[in-house]
């Protein structure tokens, strides 16, 4: 199996408002790097504060996405993002170290494999999409 780089990047909020949590973040000083519309319909935004590496995805997902839940305080947090060089291999290692893979998204444009603490909260893993 080949070694993969697994390196942390941001971890991921999921918001009521999109507008009003931008405001929010941005009237703190975080800056928005990126934003885009998941392929499922959810829509995100990142943010970086001046002078920090990690970041900060607000994450919106709208009634009619299959990922919606009613937040209730304290369900707010989504996931934990890790960028790996090799997705494939990783969700591979996830199997072998029997840890449960929640999803799993293959698209032209992004790569990922989901997996689960014992609490529930979610870590994503996203890496290239291979060629074909």
């Amino acid at each position: 199996m080949p070694r993969v780089k697994v390196e942390y990047v941001y971890a991921g909020l999921r918001v009521r408002n999109l507008a009003r949590s931008l405001r929010f973040y941005r009237r703190i000083g975080f800056r928005v790097y990126r934003r885009g519309r998941m392929g499922h319909g959810g829509v995100w935004v990142h943010l970086r504060f001046p002078g920090a590496e990690q970041r900060v995805e607000l994450n919106y997902y709208p009634r009619t996405n299959r990922y919606h839940t009613p937040i209730r305080v304290g369900t707010e947090f989504d996931h934990f993002g890790f960028r790996v060089s090799n997705v494939e291999a990783w969700e591979a290692e996830l199997r072998r170290r029997k840890l449960p893979v929640v999803a799993r998204i293959r698209e032209p444009h992004e790569n990922l494999v989901y997996t689960r603490d014992p609490d529930g909260n979610w870590l994503e893993f996203f890496g290239p999409v291979p060629k074909e």
